[in-house]
């Protein structure tokens, strides 16, 4: 058998809110991702699924529990050589793709800076790789000197996914990453994601609270609430015969065409989950 490309085991994490208040995001939670393989995570906003994608890219540091990505442990408290041993394996694309940009500089500096830190290329061999990665994401060479505020939201996810590539990573972490885009664009960038995964091999950790594009991209998928996992299976299963109230909830409030809310069974629904 070969080994995951992410195992998480018994991961924990509490955040104090206030002088006495807590609030549990994560509580025990375990899971693994093959390599070459899309993990959707799915839940509501507060179900504690980006906490998990921060502990496991190393931006939040759990209160008990192991995460280990491509064989190697991530580390609690890592030092800088560590950190950057751990950014050639893992990389993350956020939400909000403007965040990974300095809207007064040229959105090549944002892979460049990634292939510095990364590689021994020359100047000369990173600015070909730049256009290269580019390419690579559908952006024409034109937007390398383009400053953020120039380009669309689509493009500048495309930028953000270059920027991800430039590392060389085996592993991206996905949050919410075309959740701000509209339908169109969203469905471009998805079928970016499915082409790179097919021919690099890349391994995808995909957190969404959109089921409409978990069948486009995910393999497997968990369903989240308040920190636990409350379900998991293949796509399929859990898209077509979901057994957890929650999970049933949830797709019954996605919308799709010709959809009206269910309010008796919505109703229905939420009183079994509270119970």
């Amino acid at each position: 058998m070969t080994t995951p490309a992410i195992t998480v085991e018994a991961l924990n994490k509490t955040f104090h809110t206030g002088a006495k208040q807590k609030v549990k995001a994560l509580d025990e939670v375990t899971l693994s991702v093959d390599k070459g393989s899309c993990l959707a995570v799915v839940g509501e906003s507060g179900s504690g699924k980006t906490t998990l994608a921060r502990i496991i890219v190393g931006l939040e540091t759990p209160d008990s529990g192991s995460v280990t990505v491509s064989g190697k442990p991530v580390a609690a408290h890592a030092n800088r050589r560590e950190l950057r041993r751990r950014a050639r394996d893992i990389q993350m694309v956020f939400q909000d793709p403007q965040s990974s940009l300095n809207r007064r500089l040229p959105v090549r500096v944002a892979v460049d800076e990634v292939l510095r830190a990364h590689s021994r290329l020359s100047r000369a061999e990173r600015e070909a790789r730049c256009s290269e990665l580019f390419t690579l994401v559908g952006l024409e060479t034109r937007f390398l000197d383009a400053l953020p505020s120039e380009l669309s939201g689509g493009q500048k996810q495309r930028v953000a996914i270059a920027r991800a590539l430039a590392a060389d990573p085996a592993v991206i972490v996905l949050d919410e990453s075309v959740a701000a885009l509209d339908v169109t664009v969203q469905a471009q960038i998805l079928e970016l994601l499915a082409s790179l995964r097919a021919t690099y091999g890349l391994t995808y950790l995909f957190i969404t609270h959109d089921l409409s594009v978990v069948q486009m991209i995910a393999d497997q998928v968990v369903v989240m609430r308040q920190g636990r996992i409350v379900e998991r299976g293949t796509t399929a299963e859990v898209l077509t015969n979901p057994q957890h109230p929650y999970t049933q909830l949830l797709l019954a409030c996605a919308p799709r065409p010709g959809w009206k809310p269910e309010r008796g069974m919505i109703r229905k629904l939420r009183e079994e989950i509270a119970s």
